[in-house]
């Protein structure tokens, strides 16, 4: 195993978390944005209120995203499970 060989193991790990990630961050994201101008404009400070809209967001965007997210993650363990041999040499 070269040193280059490493670094693309590496660099192909890092690329499948963002890209397995990025779906429920953004949710996340885009549903605290307007819950902050929600609460910029009608001047409500609740901290509960932050909270549960987001999980609850996150929690169906996770839903809606698995299946997705499942196949890819299955099709980059396959891909390095396949890349062993190659590996190894």
């Amino acid at each position: 195993m070269t040193p280059l060989d490493a670094v693309t193991l590496g660099q192909n790990a890092i690329t499948i978390t963002l890209l397995l990630s990025a779906p429920l961050l953004l949710v996340g994201m885009a549903v605290g944005l307007m819950i902050a101008i929600f609460q910029a404009t009608t001047q409500i400070q609740e901290m509960t209120l932050t909270f549960v809209p987001k999980i609850v967001a996150v929690m169906l965007a996770l839903l809606f995203f698995s299946s997705w997210m499942l196949i890819k993650l299955n099709d980059y363990t396959k891909d390095l499970f396949l890349s062993i041999p190659d590996i190894i040499r």
